[in-house]
């Protein structure tokens, strides 16, 4: 993200400090799509995601006031996505299986379908990542698909720059070997 967007969600938040409702909406508008799809591949369901978007925008309503700019706005904002789906995940890891979760987990052996589909390198791709860590696979999706910087993911994922720097060295080696088993070749320099 430029400087100049961070400046204009500075005065947008600034705005929404103030309460004014279009400072909200247009903040909204510039975040929610890259944070919902950031949820979703978090937490792996639409309408969980969906709620997550909509119960963080609440907070960033309610906290404006409170930002203290030690990072980007959109890396605030994540982090307070993120920090909602560990604490449902959290929440959901405590409670008991009932029939319903159980009957949504997804079965791990290949269909005919998932074997079609790693023809494709992007979906071969994304199996690969999918077999990462959670933690390597979040480091891979904030530094490729949120295309954050070192210092931004680790404002968001509360740890230090060099932990953030560790996290992502080793999920590209173990991304690099997933892509090599699986016949692709890597994805960068």
């Amino acid at each position: 993200m430029s400087g100049s967007e961070n400046a204009r969600d500075l005065e947008l938040l600034a705005g929404v400090a103030r309460n004014d409702r279009k400072a909200i909406a247009l903040l909204y508008q510039r975040h929610h799509l890259r944070l919902y799809r950031y949820l979703l591949r978090f937490v792996k369901s639409e309408a969980v995601a969906e709620e997550l978007v909509n119960e963080t925008f609440i907070d960033v309503w309610r906290a404006a006031d409170r930002f203290e700019g030690r990072s980007q706005v959109s890396s605030w904002i994540i982090s307070i996505g993120r920090n909602k789906a560990i604490s449902l995940l959290r929440k959901r890891s405590d409670a008991e299986l009932d029939d319903d979760y159980a009957s949504g987990l997804e079965d791990d052996s290949d269909t005919p379908e998932v074997t079609t589909l790693k023809q494709d390198k992007a979906a071969a791709l994304r199996v690969c990542i999918n077999k990462l860590s959670d933690e390597h696979r979040e480091v891979i999706d904030l530094v490729y698909y949120q295309e954050k910087a070192i210092k931004e993911i680790a404002v968001i994922l509360g740890v230090p720059d060099n932990t953030v720097k560790t996290r992502v060295f080793h999920a590209r080696k173990k991304l690099s070997e997933l892509m090599r088993k699986a016949g692709l070749d890597r994805g960068w320099p």
